[in-house]
């Protein structure tokens, strides 16, 4: 179970990372938009696993994902910027794909394919 102390930090990561994604990084990736869905922070508040998902037609995820991963000590570095006066030391990130909404696409498209 999460402290209040790292709920409030994974807040703070989901709305700033997801902000510089869209705003900072909108056409870096692409005609692709990522937003982040889900943030957990380590007991010790030194990593954070950062679960985004990526929307787009005809697009490789994983290659996406892998730019991400490749750039994630700059989006460290402006997240560090923003967060600079709330936070003591800024977690190292890990991105993840979140594919439940894929998920949810797919058990939708099997139940109506049923009907």
């Amino acid at each position: 179970m999460e402290s209040k102390r790292q709920s409030k930090i994974s807040r703070l990561i989901q709305k700033d990372l997801g902000d510089i994604f869209q705003t900072e990084y909108q056409n870096f990736f692409g005609p692709v938009m990522v937003t982040v869905t889900k943030v957990r922070v380590t007991p010790d508040l030194s990593v954070a696993k950062v679960f985004v998902s990526i929307f787009g037609s005809n697009i490789d995820k994983e290659a996406v994902l892998d730019l991400i991963n490749k750039r994630s000590w700059e989006l460290r570095k402006k997240f560090g910027n923003r967060a600079r006066n709330q936070l003591k030391s800024i977690p190292d990130f890990e991105f993840f794909l979140d594919d439940s909404l894929d998920y949810i696409e797919n058990i939708e498209n099997i139940l109506n394919n049923d009907k």
